[in-house]
């Protein structure tokens, strides 16, 4: 079984998952890294130079293929939710853990932004992570577990993922 962690951009999904890997002895497997392994850009330079919609669709693909995997902690990408079946491939052989944090919280994490496409260019970076997180939402309701990360150190968030998943 999978343990698939999504969640909107520095809900912590890289910083939970590489230490929940290494808690639970298992593989660690990053969709954006992955994508930026495979294509040789970054996923800022690939939504700059393709644009969003065919970044979606080589996180499909990914997503399609880490599917395919067994016993990893794979973290996804925060709009990876956007596509139904993005969901219904990872859920197959995995549980999915919704990472969240409140929107003050996430513009904390970004800083600057430059590295973030959705929020580099927006003037009115708060409104615009509430508008994405209010549209995905009924998305990340869909998974096995949500967890507010907003006030919570990793090693505690891992904490409540083991606990999840030694309970199923």
């Amino acid at each position: 079984m999978n343990i698939v962690l999504t969640g909107f951009m520095a809900s912590g999904k890289t910083a939970v998952g590489k230490q929940l890997a290494q808690r639970r002895q298992m593989p660690y497997l990053d969709i954006d890294e992955t994508i930026e392994k495979d294509t040789g850009l970054t996923v800022a330079k690939i939504f700059e130079k393709r644009g969003e919609q065919a970044f979606r669709d080589l996180e499909s693909a990914a997503i399609k293929c880490a599917a395919m995997l067994d016993n990893f902690v794979i973290s996804t990408g925060g709009g990876a939710v956007l596509r139904r079946e993005n969901i219904e491939e990872l859920r197959r052989r995995g549980k999915i853990i919704y990472l969240a944090a409140a929107p003050e919280t996430i513009l904390k994490r970004v800083g600057n932004a430059k590295t973030r496409p959705l929020l580099a260019k927006e003037q009115d970076k708060l409104g615009k992570i509430k508008e994405m997180l209010a549209q995905r939402e009924p998305y990340y309701r869909e998974c096995d577990l949500a967890i507010d990360t907003s006030d919570l150190k990793v090693s505690s968030v891992v904490d409540k993922i083991v606990v999840f998943i030694e309970g199923q």
